[in-house]
């Protein structure tokens, strides 16, 4: 797990064989913004030269907050250390816990959207229209048809991107007996269960496993862990948990400025950064990340390192406030 405290990017622009050639990459350091520099020039002419060699590599890296590029490091403010644990702010303004070691399981009764939510909503509206329109033998009636629809299904499509859990008790019954059936097969196992307000939490309290341990790809699979969750913790060699509100659920529609939020930001924004920070934090404060539900399996084995974790999470996400989650 690597979340650096410095950022800079490199560019080399020189022509090559007649044809100018432009190549930038980011460089990271947690020394200083000249370590961070020079990384990025070492990355850069790497990069420079495999290319002029033949090799199809992107010219530029895109700046991205987590997960963006098979493995950057993630790049996020970071808020406190805690051991080896690092307090990060995403890119959409909340707290994240990341770990190296000690596993949080991420189980969403329903899978989030992943195509735009204009799209989602259009195909129902189609048919809806066509259908619509024949029923009443009149493209007004299908018209009508076609709005309506695509009006409920663009706030589904909505609630979907954004990881809202349906009203659906199906999908919560589900997830709770794989859960059942993952600790029959492994009764040596402690799990701590928290509701979030998409799913299923879990914590693995009896011992710490590396992202990439074929333990944990087995454990994700079957308990069906959202895939993008999976895939960042193997890419980023690190477990995750957010620790505080999304915005979007406490009443801030604005998005953190400056947009889009990536780290760092230049010092003339930081202003307009910290009084949106300001801002959030203070609607966050009446609101728990998740909810503490219960301890299963063999509640005996307590690894000190995720004893620690634990602490830390509950206390920081609000777990036993009683207080809405959001």
């Amino acid at each position: 797990m690597i979340v650096p405290q410095f950022w800079a990017e490199g560019r080399i622009q020189e022509r090559v064989d007649g044809k100018q050639i432009t190549v930038r990459r980011y460089g990271w350091s947690d020394d200083s913004p000249l370590a961070a520099q020079a990384h990025a020039d070492q990355r850069t002419r790497e990069a420079f030269d495999r290319i002029v060699s033949g090799e199809t590599l992107e010219r530029r890296e895109r700046k991205v907050a987590y997960n963006g590029a098979d493995g950057m490091p993630i790049r996020e403010e970071i808020v406190e250390r805690q051991g080896e644990s690092v307090v990060t702010r995403n890119g959409y303004g909340a707290r994240c816990l990341n770990t190296p070691d000690v596993m949080f399981v991420d189980i969403d009764f329903d899978e989030p959207l992943r195509t735009s939510v204009f799209g989602f909503a259009l195909v129902p509206a189609l048919i809806a229209g066509i259908v619509g329109g024949w029923t009443a033998k009149t493209w007004v009636g299908g018209l009508i048809a076609a709005i309506v629809v695509f009006i409920v299904a663009y706030r589904i499509g909505v609630a979907k991107k954004r990881g809202e859990a349906s009203t659906n008790p199906a999908p919560e019954k589900r997830a709770a007996e794989r859960i059942g059936r993952f600790l029959h097969q492994h009764p040596d196992w402690h799990l701590r269960v928290y509701r979030t307000p998409a799913g299923f939490r879990l914590l693995a309290m009896h011992d710490v496993f590396s992202p990439t341990d074929m333990t944990v790809a087995d454990c994700f699979q079957a308990l069906g862990v959202d895939k993008v969750y999976a895939r960042m913790c193997r890419n980023q060699n690190c477990f995750r948990a957010r620790l505080s509100a999304k915005p979007w659920r406490i009443g801030i529609g604005e998005h953190i400025r400056p947009q889009p939020g990536v780290w760092p930001v230049s010092p003339e924004k930081l202003p307009v950064r910290d009084a949106w920070i300001a801002q959030y934090e203070k609607a966050a404060e009446g609101h728990a990340a998740c909810q503490y539900l219960e301890s299963v399996g063999n509640t005996g084995r307590v690894h000190p390192n995720a004893q620690a974790v634990q602490e830390l999470h509950d206390e920081r996400t609000r777990a036993l406030s009683g207080l809405p989650i959001a």
